[in-house]
């Protein structure tokens, strides 16, 4: 199967495979959103030598591993190694035996670094030597590290004070796929959806690869969903705990946070989590909230106030989102759970928040269809701060061209209509927006919708509408 979208990523690793030094990358995203398949996929048969690290396992079991792939390499190697050192000597020994043709090069590939790394086993101090003693002199070398915890990547890594301190030559954040790279993922598959069943997929899984390569072919979308998180042997129903288990090693602290801002959808301060989490505003709550920011759940927006404790946070996640909405406890009742919240109070309040979340995953798009891609933007939320009011503008696109685009995100299966009593309540935000912030600027209002706007005699309070077939558009790179 070929690679699918990651246009940008395969030109970053292109120009590491036509580099003439030694370089050293470091991949991170959130866990399967494909890192370990663009590697293998793009570098295939360039790669010499790979290790992935096993999870919760001791040392010794992790040199196992590494003793069996270096045999795969080399059939005739007998000695087992006693710690990380020996390996990578042994390694470096394999690597100066197997010369490359000019022009190509050498790589060697550690998959889920932080599985490796086990206590007081010194991996990483080894890995740092092997670096710097012999890997950094190699002008055909690519060492690729690779990782689910972007938070570990970023605490061991990038931030190291040791060996490997400035030592990455290449960084590549992998995102979850856009909704252009979810549509040509299901074409390859051969799985025929329109552009509202690809946004109703999104929508739950987040265009993270491992969740859309489950589908299957002839399935609508709400039977996939009930087949995959809903069934009797459904392959999803535990994802949400071993997922967050196998990245954070104090996991519930995480979660925590996770499940506050999943039940104040609109996001939360970091003194509103404080007080919906029970912690204090120490206790190293800066630091989970980085990690999952790191990781890719959760969002944080600036204030358009540009105030510090108004700085909001939001679950970006959206299998989290949606595992809290209707998975979790006992709300999935029967294997058609989701064939019955279709029509349902229920599912239309999931349904308008998920669909903010993808329109604030899909920003660039949003820049592009308003034709304010060259023009210097600040994207910000805004939130009143008056108690008798509850005016939140989830998204705002503040312009160097003298413009406040005030963005309406609404969740619809037909052309959305404004009727009087809407387009008071939007005048009514964009007035307070006004009277509240000061701005001078011109302040349009802009509605992100599935299928556009219906005309009639309030539509016109309306500048800009933006519709799927924007969302679904490639930005160039």
């Amino acid at each position: 199967m070929k690679i699918i979208g990651r246009e940008k990523e395969q030109i970053i690793l292109s120009t590491l495979k036509e580099s003439k030094s030694p370089e050293f990358l470091a991949v991170y995203g959130r866990r399967r959103v494909g890192k370990t398949y663009l590697i293998r996929e793009f570098f295939q048969d360039d790669i010499m030598f790979s290790l992935t690290g096993a999870y919760g396992e001791g040392m010794n079991v992790q040199l196992g591993y590494f003793h069996a792939a270096m045999k795969h390499c080399d059939s005739k190697l007998r000695k087992n190694v006693k710690n990380w050192p020996e390996a990578f000597e042994q390694l470096i020994d394999f690597l100066n035996r197997h010369k490359v043709r000019a022009g190509k090069k050498r790589i060697v590939f550690f998959d889920e670094l932080s599985w490796l790394d086990t206590p007081k086993s010194g991996f990483l101090s080894a890995l740092g030597h092997f670096w710097n003693s012999w890997g950094s002199s190699q002008p055909d070398l690519i060492l690729i590290i690779c990782g689910s915890s972007s938070s570990w990547i970023t605490r061991k890594v990038f931030k190291d004070k040791g060996g490997l301190h400035n030592r990455v030559t290449r960084r590549l954040l992998l995102e979850p796929f856009t909704l252009s790279e979810c549509e040509k993922f299901f074409l390859s598959k051969d799985i025929d959806y329109d552009r509202r069943s690809i946004v109703d997929s999104y929508m739950i899984f987040g265009g993270i690869p491992y969740y859309l390569s489950l589908f299957e072919r002839g399935k609508s979308v709400v039977q996939n969903v009930d087949s995959l998180c809903f069934s009797s042997n459904a392959p999803l129903r535990d994802e949400f705990h071993e997922m967050y288990a196998s990245l954070f090693k104090h996991s519930e602290k995480h979660v925590a946070i996770v499940k506050a801002l999943a039940r104040k959808r609109k996001g939360l301060t970091r003194d509103e989590i404080i007080a919906a989490t029970g912690r204090n505003s120490g206790g190293g709550l800066s630091s989970d909230l980085e990690e999952l920011q790191q990781s890719g759940f959760l969002d944080s927006h600036y204030d358009y106030s540009g105030k510090a404790d108004r700085y909001l946070y939001r679950l970006k996640d959206h299998f989290s989102l949606f595992y809290l909405s209707h998975m979790q406890g006992k709300k999935a009742k029967g294997e058609q759970y989701w064939q019955s919240m279709q029509e349902t109070g229920g599912y239309n309040n999931w349904a308008g928040h998920s669909f903010e979340q993808l329109c604030l995953n899909h920003t660039l798009q949003v820049k592009a269809a308003l034709g304010v891609t060259g023009v210097i933007t600040r994207i910000s939320t805004w939130r009143s701060t008056k108690a008798d009011t509850n005016i939140q503008i989830d998204l705002i696109i503040d312009r160097a061209d003298n413009v406040v685009d005030l963005c309406e995100i609404k969740y619809s299966k037909n052309s959305f209509l404004v009727d009087k009593a809407y387009s008071e309540k939007l005048l009514t935000r964009k007035e307070a927006f006004q009277s509240e912030t000061k701005t001078r600027k011109t302040m349009h209002l802009v509605l992100i919708t599935c299928y556009g706007l219906k005309l009639n005699a309030y539509s016109h309070n309306i500048q800009n509408t933006v519709t799927l077939k924007d969302l679904f558009k490639e930005v160039p790179i």
